[in-house]
């Protein structure tokens, strides 16, 4: 029985029931794999997330990456979450000190991902001269040409997420995605679709899909320590921390990058001339390219949510925003879902805030403790007490009427490991994703259960979200038929923006 069929047939002694992380370490706990049996993956969108998710996969056993393809040959712009974080775990994957010595800043693009995948195997199997890493500007030449490849993993901006997936599951590839899974409700719904049609295993880079912290969200919620839910609130201090909205459409043209294919870059969304304004990372502020605060941290957030409250998607909804740009998003946005009464649980309001706007202050909350973690958080308001989260759901914290705080499962785990070459726990991941996450969908690849993010999972979650960002854009109550895919109430103009107009040949 070699390695591929093990994996099968434990999965399937498992039925439907979702591999425990532990029963994913047994799965995977092999010294060595056969290549044969190694998941040939392309990396498609190698920018400094796609490089981050590469260097995690580089150092997996299970996976053998045999192509990396981006519109950009390679530049030193992109974004760093620390000081030389991207550099320094560069040279922590490939053991190589000097890497990067002549960048003069964060490097990422396609030939950069190249030079590292070949010199990691290079290394690992003691061939200088190894040069089994192809590199493509083009993904559909990617998918013609790499006949023996399995999966995909799409690191672009998010209007490029559902053609790339698509095509990928229609070529007969599994897919891994970045947040948000899709730039369009009609995309999330066709991604979904797509997936069952073909049968190809999916996950999208939602980490938290299977953390304890999740679970024990979800254990608290059901268990009543804080009574039915009625109302959630979640903040984030994106995206005025991290990038900027609320700009006006750039009015002259900057000169294309050498290496950049910007028509390419472009791919669906309408041309226009090259600004600075747009790239890198400040893509997502724009609603051609991104889906602003909302699509970066929504999905990690509702995740947790949805799977502690049992929530489908949302009925209505609405916004209140800083001022309105006609092509970006604003500099900050509440949005309000609203969910009806189920047989499980009472009718249930959602606000999401951003952009630094932080719901009110718990009254009971005593004035010395915080109501979040890094001025981000969650709060479930039941009809017995309150529960306070991190944004993901970690150290939770439940809040009586009279202000008493409870740790039901003792104070905040120690900081992360840091960042280490050593497989397959991955140390402090680079992507911030632990081996486990990626495991179980690798596993689904071989025919194992689905992954717990998977598209159809996670559809009805980027639906809700995606329902918020048109209303963030048109200060409309929103009313959303599901079934008929339409609203019942809003504008003309909000319901075009249900289901994008692409521009070709870049269309699904």
């Amino acid at each position: 029985m070699n390695r591929r069929e093990l994996i099968r047939n434990l999965s399937l002694a498992a039925a439907s029931i979702p591999p425990s992380r532990a029963a994913l370490a047994d799965i995977f706990a092999f010294n060595q794999v056969k290549p044969s049996d190694k998941l040939t993956v392309a990396c498609i969108g190698v920018g400094s997330q796609g490089l981050r998710v590469l260097l995690d996969m580089l150092r997996l056993p299970e996976v053998q990456i045999v192509a990396v393809c981006d519109v950009n040959r390679g530049s030193s712009d992109y974004l760093d979450w620390g000081p030389n974080e991207l550099r320094d775990k560069v040279r922590t994957v490939l053991q190589n000190p000097s890497w990067g010595d002549k960048h003069p800043g964060p490097t990422a693009g396609r030939e950069v991902a190249q030079s590292i995948v070949n010199a990691f195997y290079a290394k690992e199997r003691s061939k200088p001269d190894y040069k089994g890493c192809a590199a493509y500007e083009d993904y559909r030449e990617l998918l013609a040409k790499e006949h023996d490849l399995d999966a995909v993993i799409v690191s672009t901006p998010d209007h490029w997420h559902a053609l790339i997936a698509i095509a990928a599951m229609r070529a007969g590839k599994h897919v891994y995605s970045q947040k948000p899974m899709a730039h369009s409700v009609w995309e999330a719904r066709e991604m979904a679709r797509v997936a069952k049609e073909t049968g190809c295993a999916t996950q999208v880079s939602i980490f938290n899909s299977d953390s304890v912290a999740s679970k024990q969200v979800h254990d608290l919620i059901t268990t009543s320590a804080i009574g039915p839910v009625r109302s959630i609130d979640i903040w984030t201090k994106r995206a005025s921390a991290f990038w900027k909205q609320g700009l006006a459409t750039p009015t002259h043209a900057d000169p294309i990058p050498d290496g950049l294919n910007w028509e390419m870059w472009l791919g669906p969304a309408p041309m226009r001339p090259f600004s600075r304004s747009y790239m890198p990372f400040i893509w997502r502020a724009w609603y051609d390219f991104g889906c602003g605060a909302v699509g970066d941290m929504g999905e990690y957030g509702f995740d947790t949510i949805f799977r502690a409250v049992d929530l489908g998607v949302a009925e209505r909804m609405e916004a209140s925003t800083t001022d309105l740009f006609p092509e970006c998003y604003p500099v900050a946005s509440s949005v309000h879902f609203h969910f009806g009464a189920t047989q499980s649980r009472p009718a249930l309001q959602l606000n999401w805030f951003d952009g630094g706007i932080e719901p009110a202050r718990p009254s009971e909350l005593p004035g010395d403790a915080a109501m979040g973690t890094g001025g981000e958080g969650v709060i479930y308001t039941g009809d017995k007490g309150k529960l306070i989260t991190a944004f993901m759901g970690e150290d939770p914290r439940v809040l009586t009427a009279t202000g008493k705080i409870t740790r039901p499962f003792g104070p905040p785990t120690s900081a992360p490991t840091p960042f280490q070459s050593s497989k397959p726990q991955l140390g402090g991941s680079a992507s911030g994703a632990d081996a486990a996450h990626y495991l179980e969908w690798i596993s689904a690849c071989h025919g194992g259960p689905p992954a717990r993010a998977n598209y159809a999972y996670e559809a009805p979650i980027v639906e809700t979200l995606l329902l918020g960002c048109i209303a963030v854009r048109t200060h409309e109550s929103l009313l959303w038929d599901r079934n008929k895919f339409t609203f019942t109430q809003g504008s003309e103009r909000a319901k075009a923006l249900l289901k994008p107009t692409y521009r070709s040949p870049y269309t699904l």
